[in-house]
């Protein structure tokens, strides 16, 4: 089975309170399941990184073999491919967990989207969601 994963992640403060928002699809971009959390304190990218590990995780429990990664980050986008340099170390462990992640699946893809796409902006919401919901200020 194959799923697209979008997902997001953000932090106010940037570091500050953060949280991911994660919406996995199937093959059709049908929507079968949404997931929020804060995070406690991270920088953006930590976030992002975090909604991409969460994103993979529950592509894995609904019993994905192939996933299509969508975010808004290009960076991570880049170096989840292995196409940018990592110089931060918390960036590195983040990217070594999503490459022990992705070896549960036969393949993985990533792409960027705009933060304008549908589907962006859906993740985008239940990021400010969870925080409001924490009542995390913004």
């Amino acid at each position: 089975m194959k799923l697209r994963v979008y997902s997001d992640g953000g932090a106010r403060g940037n570091p500050g309170p953060a949280a991911i928002g994660v919406l996995v699809c199937d093959e059709k971009d049908e929507e079968l399941q949404e997931y929020q959390d804060t995070i406690g304190e991270a920088t953006n990218n930590v976030a992002e990184y975090c909604a991409l590990i969460a994103a993979l995780e529950l592509a894995l429990s609904l019993g994905a073999k192939e996933v299509e990664a969508f975010l808004d980050s290009e960076l991570v986008v880049h170096q989840a491919r292995g196409e940018y340099k990592i110089n931060s170390e918390p960036l590195r462990k983040l990217c070594r967990e999503v490459k022990a992640a992705e070896k549960k699946f036969k393949k993985v893809t990533y792409g960027y989207l705009p933060r304008t796409h549908e589907k962006m902006r859906l993740v985008d919401k239940m990021v400010n969601r969870a925080l409001n919901e924490a009542e995390v200020g913004g």
